[in-house]
């Protein structure tokens, strides 16, 4: 009896250490201008706020817009909840820093796979999907971007599939296959706009780490010669505890939501035309 208890044991421990997940291998939910593989808690509530100045070099920056701080490329303030551990849901507005303006976001998100500590699962794996309306009033120019004849015209889509690795307790990295679909494009543009991004970060101290992330548009459009340019960021982020991550940012992506910045991107890191950003995420328990 002695060593069946004993097998039984044995057996419950390995079967509970064979459960141990790998957690936070993001301290938020966003690196920079990508959603990252990690969703919020069951009942816990995210306020966020998120800001992007203007630009900080070049000819629209300098001591003139005081090195972008005096102007606003983009604004956001939303909110979201995880419904479970694994699925969370958000709403949010933003001024949008494209011709579509005053946007309100929809978001889906939710972690199919988390990786845990003894390899049986090796990665996380998590879908998300972004759905965007503009309540701008629309223009009387016809061949504008703002010019909706129909509602369906204001909606915008992004979805994702991002896989994701903490491959040390200093190092976390994720890589992301997405497709967005705009209703109503210009002329020479399509609807569909596939895209993959990848981003990273490196703990520095116990409350702080080294974000990155760049997001590349696969399209004979979105090329330098017309003025098209890769999303990239780089930034810091603080985890002050009692539920609060301070980040800020360097970009040159105008937009804060996908089916903003990846679309329309046409500001060059090379022609300081990047910015300073800076998000603030508060979490409560409901």
């Amino acid at each position: 009896m002695k060593n069946i208890l004993i097998l039984i044991l044995t057996i419950s421990s390995v079967a509970l250490s064979a459960q141990e997940l790998v957690h936070k291998s993001f301290k938020d939910t966003r690196v920079i201008n990508s959603h990252s593989i990690e969703t919020l808690k069951q009942g816990k509530l995210d306020m966020r706020i998120a800001h992007r100045f203007g630009d900080l070099a070049g000819s629209q920056g300098g001591w003139p817009t005081f090195y972008g701080l005096e102007n606003a490329a983009d604004v956001l303030i939303g909110f979201e909840y995880g419904v479970t551990d694994r699925l969370m849901v958000g709403l949010s507005r933003a001024k949008g820093a494209s011709e579509l303006r005053q946007n309100v976001h929809g978001l889906v998100k939710y972690r199919a796979m988390v990786q845990d500590i003894n390899g049986n699962n090796p990665f996380s794996l998590t879908f998300s999907g972004t759905g965007s309306f503009t309540t701008m009033t629309a223009s009387e120019t016809p061949g504008r971007l703002s010019f909706f004849q129909k509602t369906s015209h204001r909606f915008s889509y992004h979805v994702q599939t991002i896989v994701g690795k903490k491959f040390s307790p200093r190092l976390s990295g994720q890589l992301a296959f997405g497709w967005t679909f705009r209703n109503l494009v210009t002329t020479e543009d399509k609807n569909d706009l596939i895209n993959v991004a990848s981003a990273w970060r490196i703990q520095v101290t116990k409350s702080m780490g080294f974000i990155i992330d760049a997001v590349l548009p696969i399209s004979d459009l979105r090329t330098t010669e017309n003025v098209y340019y890769m999303p990239l960021g780089f930034g810091l982020e603080w985890e002050t505890g009692g539920g609060h991550v301070f980040q800020l940012n360097f970009t040159n992506a105008k937009g804060l939501v996908e089916t903003d910045f990846i679309p329309y991107t046409r500001s060059n890191w090379l022609d300081g035309e990047y910015r300073m950003g800076f998000t603030i995420s508060r979490l409560f328990t409901l």
